[in-house]
């Protein structure tokens, strides 16, 4: 399972040239390396804004997986999840979509999600994502 997320961006023409620039001069190694470092950057600079958003909307922070184990005692239990990650949310291969749809109430995710396709599409309705 990969650690890291593509994503697609737009930059302006004069905004990519000096990006440009500024990896021609050695200040980053490419673009992506540039643009990680800003990312970086304006997460730092609002650190404490997701710390308190984190603790107000009650989510975990960094990656949760679930196994068909898990949900299983979920459901032996009689209770289901809401699910609440920022980072990674994943539910292993084997979780049958049944399963996932009788223990799992609702999934929010802030990052990426990663589940079979039967279970996403299962699961559907219940999933809202960034």
């Amino acid at each position: 399972m990969s650690e890291t997320e593509k994503i697609t961006i737009n930059l302006g023409l004069v905004d990519l040239g000096q990006v440009d620039l500024l990896v021609q001069e050695g200040f980053y190694s490419n673009r992506t390396d540039f643009i990680r470092t800003a990312i970086r950057n304006q997460i730092s600079a609002h650190a404490e804004e997701v710390r308190q958003t984190v603790a107000r909307k009650t989510l975990v922070l960094g990656l949760q997986h679930y196994t068909r184990q898990d949900l299983e005692a979920v459901q032996a239990a009689s209770e289901t999840l809401e699910i609440k990650v920022l980072g990674l949310a994943s539910i292993a291969d084997d979780v049958s979509p049944e399963l996932a749809l009788a223990t799992i109430d609702s999934i929010v995710v802030l990052g990426a999600f990663r589940a079979s396709p039967a279970v996403k599409a299962a699961l559907a309705s219940r999933i809202r994502s960034s």
